[in-house]
């Protein structure tokens, strides 16, 4: 039977569907493992989500991924994700980060489990505890996965809880390059310093914006905020890319349209001008994380081409 250190790994799942006669039906599916409670599992599968009663379970297990992220990939894209959302409070623990921005998103509140962190795992945790707890802050840990399952192992045997399965997902720029434009939709304005109502309509999704949350957006020196307004002036989508690390990744993020906007294919024309962006500054990929649970910004990223490099889990205490 699976265990919560399977969460966040491929598995397979064949499940009692019925009877006929003496004979039982069972069906399989297969996909990363999301969510294990006392009563449930939930499977992230290429049709959507699966949520499976534990009573309907026949047998389950974890299976090799699909496509295995190198190590070394994963932690040189998540340590340029990290830059292109620079929290002003950092220390290291070996290989670890560790961050601290007010409380302002869990990126940048968290310690990034990537690397050796120059003790044993154990002491590690201890010192992340510490330097939080210092801070007045939740001590939060983000571990990339499947790199950090031995950390997630070791939170599991302390109780810290997971924040919902965030998908760090990547695409060629020449994908999002090639896709067709919508007609008739207005331009792009690509500047170097958000506008106000730009915050504003970050500020609907993120909660007010801190000092801090300002230093964050505006920490990275190859960074562009996405503006898209109608005919009277009025912002209709926002967006903010970095150009970040040694293989110039383009990093997505705060993509957002008003609800009177949607459905219109602004979400893509704005990915759109930022690859066009980055590209012109030597980037030839892109990526962006996105929870595993908001169906509808997936389904758009796949349509742009996305697919998932890794997961992670923000463990908290």
């Amino acid at each position: 039977m699976l265990r919560q250190q399977d969460v966040g790994h491929r598995v397979v799942v064949r499940r009692i569907v019925g009877v006929t006669g003496d004979r039982t039906l069972f069906t399989d599916a297969l996909g990363e493992l999301v969510d294990l409670t006392e009563t449930d599992l939930t499977l992230a599968t290429a049709k959507g989500t699966v949520r499976v009663p534990l009573r309907e379970v026949h047998r389950a297990k974890r299976v090799p991924p699909a496509r295995r992220a190198v190590a070394a990939d994963v932690i040189s894209l998540e340590l340029a994700a990290d830059e292109a959302w620079p929290a002003p409070v950092r220390s290291r623990l070996g290989g670890w980060i560790l961050r601290a921005a007010d409380d302002w998103t869990g990126r940048a509140n968290s310690a990034l489990a990537v690397g050796d962190p120059d003790r044993p795992l154990d002491e590690a945790i201890d010192a992340v505890v510490r330097w939080y707890t210092e801070r007045g802050q939740q001590p939060l840990i983000n571990a990339p996965m499947p790199l950090a399952a031995p950390v997630n192992a070791a939170l599991d045997e302390r109780g810290w809880t997971a924040r919902p399965l965030t998908l760090v997902q990547t695409t060629p720029l020449a994908a999002l390059l090639t896709t067709a434009a919508g007609s008739g939709l207005p331009p792009v304005d690509l500047a170097d310093a958000a506008s106000d109502e730009w915050y504003a309509m970050v500020a609907e999704h993120k909660g007010a914006l801190p000092g801090t949350a300002l230093r964050i957006l505006n920490g990275v020196p190859e960074r562009v905020f996405a503006h898209v307004r109608d005919a009277d002036g009025g912002l209709l989508a926002v967006a903010r890319g970095a150009v970040t690390g040694p293989d110039r990744w383009l990093g997505i993020s705060l993509l957002q349209t008003a609800p009177a906007a949607r459905r219109r294919g602004l979400g893509a024309h704005v990915v759109r001008a930022l690859a066009q962006w980055a590209s012109q500054r030597g980037s030839t990929r892109a990526y962006l994380q996105v929870e595993e649970r908001n169906a509808a910004a997936v389904a758009l990223y796949n349509r742009l081409g996305f697919t998932t490099h890794h997961t992670y889990l923000t463990r908290q205490l």
